[in-house]
């Protein structure tokens, strides 16, 4: 118990931010690059998730095109699509190095196969989500946080593909959360959720009854 007494401070200290981190994931100036990476990554998430509404592709480089498997939701056969994924998942969670860990694959069998038509829904709607809220940088940092919760089951389910990647743009954007979306709904959203921003981006004034406002600069 002393030397936990000894160890643990006595005063809250909070380590300031290197001003590399400042600049990059805090300064306004570094706005257009995270729109950049913003609209890249719900690119991606909003094609999976009307692919995966529609049965259509809104790609680019596949426009119109019908993908194999068909609509995942609104089909009459919901839930095929979620069922065929888990399985080939399960097909890796065997051998001396599985690509599917077995609590991962216990997790795929017993929870997400009896319920596939549900978690179909919550695949597709949960990607279109995603894609919009990056896109127009609305709640970006919580949009940006449950992509990589999905790259993250992805991965884990043994499918690789572009998830690496924009998992990896996503954490950054969780980082970045109070200038992501300043080129976005966010610069006038996170100040009347009482999330202000911070720095050049609000200005607070007390008024003469000691009430407080916050304003968004432009």
């Amino acid at each position: 118990m002393h030397l936990f007494q000894t160890l643990q401070p006595r005063t809250s200290t909070q380590i300031p931010e290197p001003p590399v981190a400042k600049f990059l994931f805090a300064d306004t100036r570094m706005a257009w690059l995270w729109l950049i990476v913003r609209l890249y990554v719900g690119y991606e998430w909003i094609t999976a998730g009307i692919e995966k509404l529609t049965g259509r592709s809104i790609a680019i480089d596949s426009f119109g095109e019908m993908s194999k498997g068909g609509p995942w939701v609104f089909s009459g056969h919901d839930g095929t699509a979620i069922q065929g994924f888990v399985s080939g998942a399960l097909a890796h969670a065997t051998g001396a190095h599985p690509a599917v860990q077995g609590w991962y694959a216990s997790f795929l069998q017993h929870v997400v196969l009896p319920n596939a038509s549900v978690f179909a829904y919550m695949v597709t709607f949960g990607e279109v989500l995603i894609g919009l809220g990056l896109i127009f940088g609305a709640l970006t940092g919580i949009a940006a946080f449950f992509g990589v919760f999905m790259n993250l089951n992805f991965l884990l389910a043994g499918t690789v593909s572009i998830n690496p990647i924009i998992g990896t743009l996503a954490l950054l954007l969780v980082l970045a959360w109070r200038v992501a979306g300043y080129y976005g709904i966010d610069r006038y959203l996170l100040p009347l959720l009482g999330t202000p921003w911070t720095g050049s981006l609000a200005s607070k004034k007390i008024h003469s009854d000691g009430t407080v406002t916050t304003h968004a600069l432009s």
